[in-house]
């Protein structure tokens, strides 16, 4: 089989002016708060709430979700060095954002929206939001690629990127690309849910079905990662599997408990 080795170069500043710079990181980042908003609030007006809930929620889980990947990255990951440095915690202009913190971020927003603001249940909301953060994480995973970071160990498969910017000389597996895809199906497939089937499906199963498919393909991706961090070489698994083994669960648990509720309210 003929390897197509892929040089990949490509600078994460898309331009700079002075000491402000542009990069392919923030863009995408930007980009999915913006389609994120857009679709719940095209999902809100259609099941009658009003604009000012879209509004509130945007705020909500931008801060949930950044608080929660930068915290995420600096004690699940790094928790040794920024244990000694926390002011450097608040240098989320360095880098170091980890999805795990995020979800857990997120999580806790939406619980104190649904408290605060919604009239909705918080799987209610669940079901809905998953859609935005699956093609969220998507455009995540393609700022990574942008970057050269998080990215495969060798292979000999014909898709093998090298990535120069990082130094590298051999193809390595691009499983920045192999998550943002599973994530694209994810979202496409919760947007298909809730266009021909959410009033159908039980409250909650949309939700667990996020976490279960979401944190699956985190998990099997992981195995041909390169590690993060150094502590994680001599790992049986490494830390986002180990983080991603409770979100299967609770997705199993969502769908089980979303079916099981249904049954009951459901005449005989």
């Amino acid at each position: 089989m003929e390897i197509l080795q892929v040089s990949w170069d490509a600078s994460p500043e898309i331009f700079s002016l002075g000491n402000l710079s542009i990069r392919w990181y923030g863009l995408f980042w930007a980009l999915s708060f913006y389609l994120g908003y857009e679709i719940i609030a095209r999902i809100f007006s259609k099941e009658g709430l009003p604009q000012k809930h879209a509004d509130s929620i945007l705020i909500y889980m931008f801060v949930g979700s950044i608080v929660g990947a930068r915290l995420g990255h600096c004690f699940f990951y790094d928790f040794a060095y920024y244990s000694q440095n926390l002011i450097e915690v608040l240098y989320i202009w360095q880098g170091g954002l980890a999805s795990h913190g995020g979800a857990i971020g997120i999580l806790i927003a939406l619980y104190l929206y649904q408290k605060r603001v919604s009239t909705k249940s918080f799987t209610w909301l669940l079901d809905r939001l998953v859609i935005p953060v699956s093609l969220a994480a998507f455009f995540i995973r393609m700022g990574n690629l942008m970057n050269s970071e998080i990215y495969g160990v060798e292979t000999s498969l014909p898709w093998g990127f090298i990535f120069e910017t990082r130094g590298e000389t051999l193809p390595k597996h691009p499983t920045q690309i192999y998550e943002g895809l599973a994530y694209l199906i994810l979202f496409l497939t919760l947007g298909w849910f809730w266009v021909k089937k959410r009033t159908r499906l039980p409250e909650g199963f949309s939700t667990g079905f996020f976490a279960l498919f979401m944190f699956t393909a985190r998990f099997l991706v992981e195995f041909i990662k390169e590690p993060q961090s150094p502590f994680e070489e001599e790992m049986l698994l490494n830390m986002g599997q180990i983080l991603s083994i409770p979100a299967i669960a609770a997705g199993i648990g969502f769908m089980i408990y979303a079916f099981k509720k249904k049954a009951q309210h459901t005449p005989s």
